[in-house]
């Protein structure tokens, strides 16, 4: 197994070492499958933010929007998420067991469907988002195919972490999943050439600093009015 999936080593060696020797010695916690597709989603999610603040700015203030990290967002969500989370391991792996499932097999139809429509709309976003600044006669349609966007992946994720994935997983021993979860790496690794999550998480942080989302902080709401 490698080095990402490796067990975390137990036993009374390490309960007696110190906790620098631990830290300097001791191999990652397994990652599974689950929640490798899992902590993929957060990568989509945070693209979808970025979209969501992109959004209104688009309405009020196009020419405000920093184009080069909206259409870069764009290619992360269409080579991370559609092409190699969506493809080749939910509509590869995910899907065609579900369909087997009676209790979720509707799923896999309509969740191929929302699949197929997000990548028109990145398509889109690709095209109107090509070149140094967006057109006013695309700003609002963005806009609108942005929120659609947000809005159908919002319910689409939500579903599948809930419902869709811990159905999935039942099929499996615990030893198939580790084999699924190397299978998964396997894959993540051929597409990138390397470790794919992290490289995409640095780049959303990098696209969330240039529109300026980047500090959670900035999310706290006001306390709300007392009753």
């Amino acid at each position: 197994m490698n080095t990402r999936r490796a067990f975390l080593t137990t036993g009374a060696a390490l309960l007696l070492a110190s906790p620098s020797s631990i830290a300097a010695t001791a191999p990652e916690s397994e990652v599974t499958a689950t929640e490798d597709l899992m902590r993929e989603h957060g990568v989509i999610r945070r693209c979808l933010l970025l979209y969501a603040a992109a959004a209104p700015r688009l309405r009020s203030k196009p020419e405000s929007i920093d184009v080069a990290a909206l259409r870069h967002t764009g290619e992360l969500f269409r080579t991370f998420g559609e092409d190699y989370h969506e493809k080749q391991l939910e509509e590869a792996h995910i899907f065609p067991v579900i369909r087997k499932m009676k209790s979720v097999a509707r799923y896999a139809d309509v969740l191929t469907t929302q699949h197929q429509r997000g990548r028109e709309i990145t398509s889109y976003l690709l095209a109107v988002t090509n070149g140094p600044r967006i057109s006013a006669a695309h700003a609002a349609p963005l806009a609108n195919a942005l929120e659609g966007l947000v809005r159908m992946y919002e319910h689409h994720a939500a579903r599948e972490d809930t419902i869709v994935f811990p159905a999935w997983k039942s099929n499996y021993t615990n030893k198939q999943l580790d084999a699924l979860a190397d299978e998964f790496e396997d894959i993540e690794k051929k597409t990138f050439g390397k470790d794919g999550f992290e490289d995409a998480e640095k780049k959303i942080s990098g696209f969330e600093e240039s529109f300026g989302i980047a500090d959670i902080a900035l999310f706290i709401p006001p306390l709300p009015p007392k009753p």
